[in-house]
């Protein structure tokens, strides 16, 4: 059997992913609204339950999960350590150029969600960034 984390795509790098769900505390999570049933707001609380501070970022700017909103990243007046895009992949890439603009320790792009266009640019700016997976697949998998 071929170990997984030898065929991972360059965007789902194993060492990535552990630095983020290990290390990073703070987690701006674009898209995120007040709709318990939106997958947006259970990786929020996942995230929660695993000691992170969340910061909802949404144009209403809600109060999610106890913790105040912002509508942009622009906003945020304190460090963010990943920024968490819930957004359709050809919405998603402004929000790798607006983490590199506010000094952002990395990007994740949720499941589903690809643009190698905006990946490249991380790169380019070595900005750490993960697309296309979960951080609950991801906890799951470590056991």
């Amino acid at each position: 059997m071929t170990d997984a984390t030898q065929t991972r795509p360059a965007w789902q790098q194993q060492d990535v992913i552990d630095h983020f769900l290990d290390q990073a505390e703070v987690w701006a999570v674009v898209g995120l609204s007040g709709d318990p049933d939106k997958t947006a707001f259970r990786i929020a609380r996942l995230l929660q339950n695993n000691g992170k501070t969340i910061v909802p970022i949404h144009p209403s700017a809600p109060t999610v999960l106890g913790q105040q909103g912002y509508a942009s990243l622009a906003d945020v007046p304190f460090h963010v350590d990943v920024v968490d895009v819930f957004r359709r992949s050809e919405a998603a890439g402004q929000f790798v150029d607006e983490a590199i603009a506010i000094g952002a320790g990395g990007v994740w792009f949720q499941l589903g969600v690809v643009d190698h266009d905006a990946f490249a640019r991380a790169q380019a700016a070595d900005l750490p960034m993960v697309m296309d997976t979960c951080p609950a697949i991801e906890w799951r998998e470590r056991g």
